[in-house]
């Protein structure tokens, strides 16, 4: 009897297993229009691609289906918030998806912030992390900035070091930042809770991977920080008014597995020039 009852619960456990594993394959195209109403005449859009948490070691969509996801999208900038691995042997792996993203031209480039699993790196292979990305035409950002000017707006890129391992230096993000919509990526959400002196426009993270194993919940998380006690563990939220999304990521941590958590690819529309537009309007 105790076989029997031992060999259910392993054909019990293999199953779902099996079916966690299977929801990895499953990606998500969210769509987020950010500010899109109302529309003026001056003011122009500008369509994020954003990629979050690859986990390569964890990765289940290959480069193909990732560029057939977007192929038909227009897409002028590209946006990773970090976790692209965390072992030095995983980094070739790297490359037939940098290369798709550059096969998906995005007109204003790809920018790119690490977190906490790259910082598992040696330093020297960190620094070859970096150097491959920079290589393959991706700007990282280690608490730094840089401003874009797209149709006569200033679109100022914010990238901020991951807040998780201790990184992240408002002061230095911000250095020298003239006035334009602020864009930040980062990896871990939980900085928009340290923020409030600091203005954006949007913030894109990751970090959660929306749970992963949602099972009844996400009780893992409660050590990641304030916000997953705020029931902010993916999607769309504001705090202080301001607006930011946590992807869900497109790879796993531990087990290959997803269960009420799929991989996720946004697609967000960035309205440029409509706040400027607004306050002459109301004059």
């Amino acid at each position: 009897m105790k076989i029997f009852i031992a060999l259910i619960a392993i054909i019990v456990v293999f199953y779902f297993l099996r079916k966690a594993n299977k929801n990895t394959y499953k990606v998500i195209v969210n769509k987020i229009s950010v500010n899109p109403e109302p529309q003026y005449v001056n003011s122009t859009q500008v369509n994020v691609l954003h990629l979050s948490d690859l986990h390569l070691e964890n990765l289940s969509i290959t480069p193909d289906e990732l560029y057939r996801q977007v192929k038909h999208e227009k897409i002028d900038l590209i946006a990773i918030t970090g976790d692209f691995l965390d072992r030095q042997r995983s980094i070739p792996k790297l490359v037939p998806y940098l290369d798709i993203l550059n096969k998906i031209a995005p007109k204003h480039g790809i920018y790119a912030v690490f977190g906490n699993h790259d910082y598992f790196l040696r330093k020297k292979n960190f620094e070859k992390l970096k150097r491959m990305l920079e290589e393959h035409g991706v700007r990282t950002f280690q608490n730094e900035n840089e401003s874009l000017m797209i149709h006569g707006h200033r679109l100022n890129l914010i990238g901020i070091d991951d807040y998780s391992s201790k990184r992240s230096n408002l002061l230095e993000s911000y250095s020298a930042l003239k006035a334009g919509y602020n864009l930040v990526l980062t990896h871990d959400p939980n900085l928009v809770l340290q923020m409030k002196g600091y203005h954006f426009d949007y913030l894109l993270s990751g970090h959660f991977h929306g749970g992963q194993i949602c099972y009844p919940k996400p009780y893992h998380l409660v050590k990641m920080g304030k916000l997953v006690r705020m029931k902010m563990i993916k999607g769309f939220h504001t705090h202080d008014g301001k607006p930011f999304y946590i992807n869900e990521g497109l790879g796993q941590t531990g087990l290959n597995i997803r269960v009420r958590s799929n991989p996720e690819i946004t697609i967000h529309t960035l309205t440029l020039g409509a706040k400027e537009a607004a306050e002459k309007h109301a004059i």
